[in-house]
């Protein structure tokens, strides 16, 4: 069974960083598709951050420049470095995989598992 565990968000002002982390067990993520998304008060959730299962990432463009996807295969764990942060980028912050494509989509409706998110909270 796959389980999708997230880490490290908080309240942090803006121009701050903050590292997530997902930890995943149950499968081996360097064969799915992962990505990063967020969901703020009101709004529908939203692509920020993808990974194909070749390694190769892909960003929203409001987050080009400022955050970055990365893995660790040996730790099955997924992160995304966040700075420069900015008010907008408040929201639960969510992991999910999508075994079933080689390339990542920012559709969350694609994507099979989810953890249980993270708060980010940017304060002005």
């Amino acid at each position: 069974q796959v389980q999708l565990a997230e880490s490290g968000g908080g309240s942090v002002q803006a121009g701050g960083s903050l590292r997530l982390s997902c930890a995943a067990s149950g499968y081996t993520i360097m064969s799915y598709c992962m990505g990063w998304f967020r969901q703020a008060p009101g709004k529908e959730r939203e692509g920020v951050a993808t990974i194909d299962a070749d390694g190769s990432p892909s960003y929203a463009d409001s987050v080009k420049g400022r955050f970055t996807i990365s893995q660790h295969n040996g730790k099955s764990t997924l992160y995304l470095q966040m700075n420069s942060l900015k008010p907008e980028d408040t929201g639960m912050y969510y992991c999910a995989a999508d075994p079933d494509r080689y390339v990542a989509t920012m559709d969350p409706d694609e994507y099979n598992y989810w953890g249980q998110g993270t708060q980010v909270t940017v304060s002005s």
